[in-house]
């Protein structure tokens, strides 16, 4: 069974990596070890869980994630490392299959960056080594800053990010993160990643004089 896992990554990651639409090849795949054998399963199982329809009109993680992963394939040539995040646009919502809560009606996933960075830990160590498994983990621990900048919301720690991934690259996968949705307004999303371009520019700036919190 564990070649038959090493295949199946394989696979996977040549189709992230050649096609111009990869999420035809994840949502036809039907090999029995993606449905039933871990790590795959942490991927699979985002089929079922639902999310908020006020902001994700598409449904499931899962339709979401197909879009976000669409999305990032065809802005690979703009990062520093097209195989990292393209990996981590496939696991950014891994966290929401362990987070994901119900409650007086309110679809929440608190946390689920934080959760999502350990479980691509989990996800990746069979198949991959350091720093890749790091580099993946990092932007999908860290995918969510440009909302909590933009709306200046207390879980930002954008010195700590910036010590473990690439400011551009977290902003690219954030810009696919919110196309990746129904009824997206594409002009709002991207002043958004522009507004956290901006402030992270002027916290360069600053930080040589002193700490910004």
């Amino acid at each position: 069974m564990h070649d038959k896992k090493i295949s199946l990554f394989k696979e996977m990651d040549a189709h992230l990596l050649e096609d111009k639409k990869p999420s035809e090849y994840f949502q036809a795949l039907d090999d029995p070890v993606f449905g039933s054998e871990t790590p795959f399963t942490m991927l699979s199982r985002l089929k079922s869980i639902k999310q908020s329809p006020r902001h994700h009109p598409e449904g499931s993680v899962w339709n979401h994630t197909m879009l976000v992963l669409d999305k990032a394939a065809a802005r690979k040539n703009q990062t520093g490392d097209s195989r990292v995040f393209l990996w981590a646009a496939l696991l950014h919502d891994i966290g929401k299959a362990v987070t994901t809560r119900v409650h007086k009606g309110k679809i929440t996933a608190y946390n689920h960056d934080k959760a999502g960075a350990e479980l691509t830990r989990e996800f990746l160590k069979d198949f991959e080594e350091e720093p890749f498994i790091s580099n993946v983990s990092a932007l999908v621990r860290w995918h969510m800053q440009i909302l909590y900048v933009t709306n200046n919301i207390r879980f930002a720690s954008l010195d700590e990010m910036r010590r473990e991934a690439s400011v551009e690259d977290i902003a690219l996968l954030g810009l696919c993160d919110r196309l990746g949705r129904g009824n997206v307004n594409r002009r709002e999303v991207e002043r958004d990643v522009q507004e956290f371009m901006r402030k992270m520019k002027e916290r360069e700036v600053e930080k040589p004089h002193g700490h910004i919190p």
